[in-house]
C-alpha cells in the first residue's frame, strides 16, 4: 500500500465518521461543526484525485461561507432540540426508505464504475502529448466560459433574481415598525419642532392657617 492509498483510507474514514456524527449529534452546533469536518475531508479526497478546483471551491464556498452562516444562524436562534426530536420515530420509516433508495442508486453508479475499471485493468494507459503541462483549473475554466457560457449566464441571472427577491422580502415595510422618511426630515422647520407657549407667572403659596394657629400660645 502506497502513501496515496493510505491517505485515501484515512480521509474516507474521517469523512464517514463526521457524516455519521452529523445525524447523531444531539447538539445542533456540534452537528454543524462535524459537517464542516466532513467537507474538509471530502476536499482532501478530491485533492488526492487531482481535482484541485473542486476542493478549493468546496472549502471556500461551503466551509467559508455557507457553513459559517449556518453556524451563526443556529447559535443565534437557540433552537430547542428536544421539541424537534419529538416526532423522530414517527418519520423514521420514510427517512429510512429515502436513505435506502439513495444508497441503492449510489451503489448502482459505483458498481458500473468498478466494472469499467476492471475491464480496463491491465491495459496500457493512453499517452496524451503535453498532459504534464495541463492544468485542471485552466481546462475547467475554458470549458465553463467557452462551451457552457450561456448556461452559466442563465444561472447567474437566476441567482441575481433570487438575491434581489431576498432583499425585497427583507426590506418590505411592516406596520409595526417605525419608518422615517429622509425627505420629510430634510424639509422640516424649527417651528414644526419647537413651540413657545406663554404661561402665567408663578406665585408663592400662602402658609396654611392651621399651622399658624397652633404656633400661637
Amino acid at each position: 500500500m502506497d502513501v496515496k492509498t493510505a491517505l485515501f483510507y484515512v480521509f474516507s474514514a474521517l469523512l464517514l465518521f463526521a457524516a455519521f456524527r452529523v445525524i447523531t449529534a444531539r447538539n445542533t452546533v456540534h452537528a454543524v461543526l462535524y459537517l464542516v469536518l466532513a467537507f474538509f475531508q471530502a476536499a482532501a479526497v478530491w485533492i488526492l484525485l487531482r481535482a484541485e478546483f473542486l476542493a478549493i471551491a468546496l472549502v471556500l464556498v461551503y466551509v467559508g461561507a455557507v457553513m459559517v452562516l449556518f453556524l451563526f444562524v443556529v447559535m443565534m436562534l437557540d433552537i430547542n432540540v428536544d421539541s424537534i426530536r419529538k416526532g423522530f420515530w414517527q418519520h423514521f420509516p420514510l427517512a429510512a426508505s429515502v436513505g435506502a433508495l439513495i444508497a441503492l442508486e449510489m451503489a448502482a453508479v459505483l458498481i458500473g464504475g468498478f466494472r469499467v475499471g476492471e475491464e480496463s485493468r491491465g491495459l496500457p494507459a493512453p499517452v496524451v502529448p503535453g498532459a504534464a503541462q495541463l492544468s485542471n483549473t485552466r481546462e475547467l475554466g475554458k470549458m465553463l466560459y467557452g462551451q457552457y457560457l450561456y448556461p452559466l449566464e442563465i444561472a447567474g441571472a437566476i441567482l441575481l433574481v433570487a438575491i434581489i427577491a431576498a432583499i425585497a422580502l427583507t426590506l418590505r415595510q411592516r406596520k409595526d415598525s417605525k419608518h422615517i422618511d429622509v425627505s420629510v426630515q430634510v424639509r422640516v422647520k424649527s417651528t414644526d419642532r419647537l413651540q413657545v407657549v406663554k404661561l402665567a407667572a408663578t406665585t408663592v403659596a400662602p402658609a396654611p392657617q392651621q399651622n399658624a394657629a397652633e404656633s400661637k400660645p
